[in-house]
């Protein structure tokens, strides 16, 4: 069924329709279009998702977010279809860390725990001793004992800010998110001058240089409940645009104003180009027809799922807030 471009109520109509026929759980990235998020179970950052998908009781998990995420839904999920709206939703930081390369600069590094960003291929998290977030990936760090030498990959930026934070010295992978090294010194000046009152909220994924000159530094959780939480009343974003449809319902009383990109696009802000490649039409084709689906072999899967579970066990211990549940 070809629906018009505009015709949003009855798609939505149709998603939720499906969506009670199958079973199926919809789970959405803070980043993914504001009409996908206000169709989904769960809208959340990685942390949260992850944690979602290892407890819902749905048989089918339709993942509208990028394909590393769809894959830790499926290495946490075995026995469950899990579903990607677009096949090609891949993620430039993970394609950054390519499994043959990565296992080279392992080899170079002996006796290394080695811990990855969450953003990465299976393959890559096969390779590692224990996954992170940006939500908690200083706690992840802070538990491995101080006389351990730390790989960390493949994000170098978080990698960076981890350091500073730590004081570990982890030896980083050079690999960055084409989004959060799209923001503009230059005309992030320029908008601070237009509003001096304005905080400036930033993602650890970004470059060193605007994380120094950040009011804040989180997750997008984190970056959410900061602005709840602030009495200021302007902020500067600068992370991925998608995020500010959930910053407005949570905080409707506050000015957010997307961090300039670079290059000039329809919003002047930095998206992801592979987040966008999600639409409500792709949500519901791949609902009706149960495709794409993310299979992995059993023996990668085992292999990716120990780090995960470390990951888990760990935040779970430090009580860490799941996905919100809309």
């Amino acid at each position: 069924m070809n629906f018009p471009p505009d015709d949003t109520s009855l798609l939505r109509e149709k998603i939720l329709q499906l969506k009670k026929e199958k079973n199926a759980v919809i789970l959405a990235h803070y980043y993914q279009e504001p009409n996908i998020q206000d169709v989904a179970d769960f809208v959340g950052d990685s942390l949260g998702l992850s944690q979602q998908a290892a407890t819902t009781g749905a048989d089918m998990i339709v993942f509208a977010g990028v394909h590393f995420m769809a894959e830790t839904a499926k290495i946490l999920n075995p026995s469950k279809k899990v579903l990607l709206p677009d096949l090609q939703a891949g993620c430039s930081l993970a394609d950054s860390c390519q499994p043959s390369q990565f296992n080279l600069f392992l080899q170079k590094h002996p006796g290394h725990v080695v811990v990855t960003y969450i953003n990465c291929s299976a393959e890559i998290k096969a390779l590692s001793d224990i996954i992170c977030t940006s939500a908690n990936a200083v706690d992840i760090i802070e538990s491995i004992p101080g006389d351990k030498p730390i790989i960390f990959a493949p994000d170098k930026n978080l990698g960076k800010y981890l350091n500073s934070k730590t004081g570990r010295g982890l030896i980083l992978w050079d690999g960055a998110c084409e989004v959060h090294e799209a923001f503009s010194a230059e005309k992030l000046t320029a908008l601070q001058l237009r509003h001096p009152d304005a905080e400036l909220v930033v993602h650890p994924e970004s470059e060193e240089h605007f994380i120094l000159k950040a009011d804040f530094t989180g997750s997008t959780s984190a970056m959410i409940n900061y602005i709840k939480g602030s009495s200021s009343k302007e902020f500067i974003i600068a992370t991925e645009a998608g995020i500010l449809h959930q910053m407005k319902k949570e905080a409707p009383d506050k000015l957010l104003i997307p961090a300039p990109a670079k290059q000039t696009n329809q919003c002047a802000c930095s998206e992801c180009r592979y987040m966008k490649m999600n639409t409500l039409e792709k949500l519901y084709q791949c609902l009706n027809y149960e495709f794409p689906e993310i299979t992995l072999p059993e023996s990668l899967r085992k292999s990716a799922l120990k780090p995960i579970q470390r990951m888990l066990s760990l935040s779970q211990q430090k009580n860490k807030t799941p996905a919100n549940h809309i």
